[in-house]
C-alpha cells in the first residue's frame, strides 16, 4: 500500500444525502488535502432493495456544490475502476470463497423459518444474544454442520446460500481509534455476519474491507454508528491476510438533534422548519419535496464552515474560514468525542456572515430578479446599490428585496408611535428646509452631497440635525428606523426624495400638545 494518504467517501444511493454525510465527507477532504493525499468516490449500492433512482447524481452534485473536490473515483475515474460496487461483484466473490477455502468462513443454507425459530429458542432460553455465532452455528445449517457431499448438491442444485464469517469463539480484538483512542471487543460479542448474500452481493462488511485494501485507503473517516461494526472489520482484516496495511480509523461524532437529545432526524428537520440535506429532493416514487440548504437560501461556502464546525474545534478563537483556511486548520486530533447538537440558528449566523462579504455585484441579480416578480423596474446599478445598503441586515440573500420595500414604493403610511414622538414643529421645519434646500440641488446626488446638503441646511436653519432625523426618515419611508438615510436618499433619487418630503408635510399633522 502506498504511504501517501488516501481516503474515502463512500455514500450508498438509498435517497438524499443527509447533512451529517456531508460533513464525513468534507473532514475526509480536508483531511486528504490537508496530508496532500487524495479523496475518492466510492458508491456502496450493493443494496439493491434500498437503491433509488437519481440518488447517485444528487450525492454528485451536493458535493460539488459545497466544493468537495473528488480526486478519484465515480464521476472522476481512476485506476480502481469501477468505483460502483455494483459493478465489483465478481471480486467479492473471490475473496468469500477464499475464505471458504481457508476454513475463515462457510456456507449457511438456514431458512428464514430456521433463523426465527432460532431467534425465538434463544429468547425463550433468556440467552444473552439472539445471534448467529460461535455457539449457536453448530445448531443450524451450514457447512459446519453438514457433510461435503450434501454442500455440494445444495449448491450444485441451485439452492439459496450465504456466506458467513467464522468468528473466533475466544479472541480479543482491538483498534485505535484517531479520535476514541484503543477500543477493546471480545469475539464473543460477535456474531457471525453475512459477507456474500444469497443474490451474490457483498454486504458492507465484505465490501468496504476488501475495496478499501485494493484502492489504497489509509485512513477510514466516517460516522460514529460505524463504531461497533469496526471490530469486525479489523477482524475481516486479519483472516484476509491485510491487517499490516489495514487503515487507521476515525469515527465522528454524531449530529444531534436542536435539543441535544438524540440523534438528528428527518423529523426533527420538518418539526424545526429547516433542512436536512444539502439540495432539494423530490422522491421519484411519492413526488414529496424535502427541502434543501441550497434553495433555502444557504451559500455554500457559508453550509462548509458550519459544518466544519459541527464537531471539530480549531483551538483558536476563529470562527470564519476559507475552505483553505480549514484545510491549514484542520486536524482529526481536534475532533471530539461527544456528539455535536445541529443549532440552525447558527448556521443562519455563518450564512448572515458571508452574505455580508459576497460582492454587491453578484447579489445584485437577485435583488433585481424578486423586483421584476413584484412588478418593479430595477436597474444593474440600483440593484447594487440595494445590496450594499440591506446585506448588512439578512440572513438570506433573499431577504435583501424584503427589506427594500420602501426603495421602490412611497410609504402608505407612518407609524403612529414615531408620529407621537417625533413629529412636531422642529421636525416640519426641518423638512420643509431641507426640502427646499434639495429643490436647489444641482450635481451628483449620491450619500456624501446629500449628507452635506442636510448638514448646511440644518445648520442654517439652527435645527440640532439629531434631534431631526427620526422625523426625517419617517417622513422618507413611513418608519422610525431602518438601513442608511443617505443612502437610501440617493437610491430613490432626487425627485422621489423631494416628492415623499412634501407628501409628508401634506399628510402628517403633529399631535396636539
Amino acid at each position: 500500500m502506498s504511504t501517501s494518504v488516501r481516503v474515502r467517501f463512500a455514500p450508498s444511493p438509498t435517497g438524499p444525502l443527509h447533512i451529517g454525510g456531508v460533513r464525513t465527507a468534507l473532514y475526509n477532504y480536508l483531511f486528504a488535502r490537508k496530508m496532500g493525499g487524495k479523496m475518492l468516490l466510492r458508491i456502496e449500492d450493493t443494496d439493491q432493495n434500498r437503491f433509488v433512482p437519481g440518488a447517485e447524481d444528487y450525492i454528485l452534485e451536493s458535493l460539488r456544490w459545497v466544493g468537495i473536490e473528488i480526486d478519484e473515483g465515480q464521476g472522476s475515474g481512476g485506476p480502481h475502476a469501477p468505483y460502483r460496487q455494483s459493478e465489483r461483484k465478481d471480486i467479492y466473490q473471490k475473496e468469500a470463497q477464499r475464505l471458504v477455502d481457508e476454513g475463515k468462513a462457510y456456507y449457511a443454507f438456514d431458512t428464514a423459518e430456521e433463523l426465527d425459530a432460532m431467534r425465538k429458542r434463544l429468547e425463550e432460553a433468556n440467552a444473552p444474544a439472539a445471534q448467529y455465532n460461535a455457539i449457536t452455528r453448530m445448531q443450524m445449517r451450514n457447512s459446519l454442520t453438514m457433510k461435503p457431499d450434501d454442500i455440494r448438491a445444495r449448491i450444485d442444485a441451485g439452492e439459496p446460500y450465504v456466506i458467513r464469517l467464522k468468528t473466533p469463539r475466544k479472541e480479543e480484538v482491538r483498534l485505535n481509534d484517531i479520535i476514541r483512542g484503543w477500543v477493546n471487543v471480545h469475539s464473543s460479542a460477535i456474531d457471525d455476519k453475512i459477507l456474500l448474500k444469497s443474490d451474490g452481493l457483498p454486504t458492507y462488511h465484505l465490501a468496504n474491507i476488501v475495496d478499501d485494501h485494493l484502492m489504497g485507503i489509509t485512513h477510514v473517516i466516517r460516522g460514529e454508528e460505524w463504531l461497533p461494526s469496526a471490530p469486525l472489520h479489523v477482524l475481516l482484516y486479519r483472516y484476509l491476510g491485510w491487517e499490516d496495511t489495514m487503515p487507521q480509523f476515525a469515527h465522528l461524532p454524531l449530529l444531534l438533534k436542536p435539543e441535544g437529545n438524540g440523534k438528528l432526524s428527518k423529523r426533527d428537520a420538518d418539526l424545526g422548519g429547516f433542512p436536512i440535506f444539502p439540495l432539494q429532493w423530490t422522491d421519484p416514487v411519492t413526488g414529496q419535496v424535502a427541502r434543501g440548504f441550497r434553495e433555502d437560501g444557504y451559500l455554500p461556502e457559508a453550509t462548509v464552515n458550519f459544518l466544519a464546525l459541527l464537531g471539530w474545534n480549531p483551538g483558536t478563537e476563529q470562527e470564519l474560514f476559507t475552505m483553505d483556511e480549514l484545510i491549514a486548520s484542520f486536524d482529526l486530533a481536534q475532533v471530539h468525542k461527544a456528539g455535536a447538537r445541529f443549532d440552525i440558528q447558527k448556521a443562519q449566523w455563518f450564512n448572515h456572515q458571508y452574505v455580508r462579504q459576497r460582492p454587491d455585484a453578484e447579489l445584485a441579480p437577485i435583488v433585481q430578479q424578486q423586483a421584476e416578480v413584484a412588478g418593479f423596474t430595477c436597474s444593474a446599478e440600483k440593484a447594487e446599490k440595494i445590496a450594499a445598503l440591506l446585506k448588512g441586515r439578512v440572513n438570506f440573500a433573499r431577504d435583501i428585496f424584503n427589506e427594500a420595500t420602501t426603495l421602490f414604493q412611497a410609504p402608505a403610511s407612518y407609524d403612529d408611535a414615531i408620529v407621537a414622538a417625533k413629529w412636531n414643529e422642529d421636525a416640519k421645519r426641518a423638512v420643509t428646509v431641507f426640502r427646499d434646500a434639495l429643490r436647489s440641488f444641482e450635481g451628483d446626488f449620491v450619500a456624501d452631497t446629500i449628507k452635506n446638503t442636510l448638514g448646511d441646511a440644518m445648520q442654517q436653519a439652527g435645527i440640532k440635525q439629531g434631534k431631526i432625523m427620526q422625523a426625517m426618515r419617517l417622513a422618507l419611508t413611513g418608519l422610525g428606523a431602518g438601513p442608511d438615510l443617505m443612502l437610501t436618499m440617493e437610491i430613490i433619487g432626487k425627485g422621489e426624495t423631494i416628492s415623499r418630503l412634501e407628501t409628508a408635510l401634506a399628510t402628517l399633522v403633529a399631535p396636539a400638545n
